[in-house]
């Protein structure tokens, strides 16, 4: 999935799968919600079922946020 915002910041790109981390509050578009639990969560339902979530920069711009399972 490739969003068409601005990108996601460098510290955004290390840390946003980790328990409760929240990103810069400056980049949001509304009152802040949320308890920075539900990209670990995806997380670990990843790993669970053998794999992976990944987020980078499209080079266009935007960012791009990547759920990989493997086949049943």
């Amino acid at each position: 999935m490739r969003d068409q915002g601005p990108g996601l910041s460098e510290e955004d790109l290390e840390r946003m799968f980790e328990r409760f981390y929240r990103g810069d509050p400056a980049r949001g578009r509304g009152p802040r919600h949320g308890s920075g639990l539900g990209l670990a969560i995806v997380r670990q339902i990843a790993l669970s079922q053998g794999g992976l979530v990944r987020a980078r920069n499209h080079p266009e711009g935007g960012a791009v946020i990547e759920l990989l399972l493997p086949k049943a």
